[in-house]
């Protein structure tokens, strides 16, 4: 099966629907699939429920769907510099639920292992553990946190082979690995895509069996509207 896609909005036909739960890859603005999230905005589905770490900056990134108002709730550990994302939370327009940063890392891990639940000694005492079962083992409490699974993923990754095997760079590693392995469809945007047998087996860090589609994105355009925009707001 060919995986590799021509563009962003080509490689997402039929995936999407309103009230569908996405991951999206990405720690703050290192390592997000910026062309799937505009294309994502730009298919007009509504009611999402995004996962995500945070949920970018003002109108760049995820913070382009909240502008939008195509978010309907956050799962994620970090609000971070988005204003309009703090408005929305307080005003009662956006849903949000909030884990520590390894908690949140760890529930897509096991949703992407199809571990159901786990327990966890983070968030036992305060509000994180609210509603949720709490054991002890041995000495030490533990709250009972569950696996995240999605709809779809959407990744970005520095290179890939035509098969789909995924190398990241640096620290735009971050999410991007378990989210591969948590969506019911997982799809791919990277800098370069290579010919099959290129990659060194063991410099793959998402094998290719995760990835249904592909597509090589186009940044120049974006960063250059994003460094227009930083100057102007200086």
């Amino acid at each position: 099966m060919r995986k590799i896609f021509p563009d962003a909005r080509s490689a997402l036909d039929g995936l999407t629907f309103d009230g569908m739960t996405v991951m999206s890859g990405g720690f703050g603005l290192c390592g997000i699939p910026e062309n799937l999230i505009a294309a994502l905005r730009d298919s007009g589905v509504k009611g999402l429920t995004v996962i995500s770490n945070n949920a970018g900056v003002d109108g760049f990134g995820l913070g382009q769907l909240l502008e939008t108002r195509q978010i309907k709730k956050m799962i994620s550990s970090y609000v971070g510099e988005n204003k309009e994302f703090e408005r929305q939370y307080l005003a009662g327009e956006l849903e949000l639920e909030f884990n520590p940063q390894g908690t949140l890392a760890e529930r897509i891990r096991a949703g992407g292992a199809g571990i159901p639940a786990f327990f966890t000694a983070t968030g036992v005492g305060t509000l994180v553990a609210e509603g949720k079962e709490v054991r002890t083992f041995g000495e030490r409490e533990y709250v009972m946190e569950t696996g995240l699974v999605a709809d779809l993923s959407i990744v970005k990754a520095w290179k890939a082979d035509e098969a789909g095997n995924l190398i990241y760079r640096k620290t735009a590693r971050n999410f991007n690995p378990m989210m591969a392995t948590a969506g019911k469809v997982c799809v791919v945007e990277v800098e370069e895509i290579v010919p099959v047998g290129t990659l060194d087996p063991d410099h793959v860090h998402t094998p290719g069996i995760y990835v249904d589609r592909l597509i090589q994105g186009s940044f120049e355009k974006r960063i250059e509207q994003r460094t227009v925009r930083a100057r102007a707001d200086a």
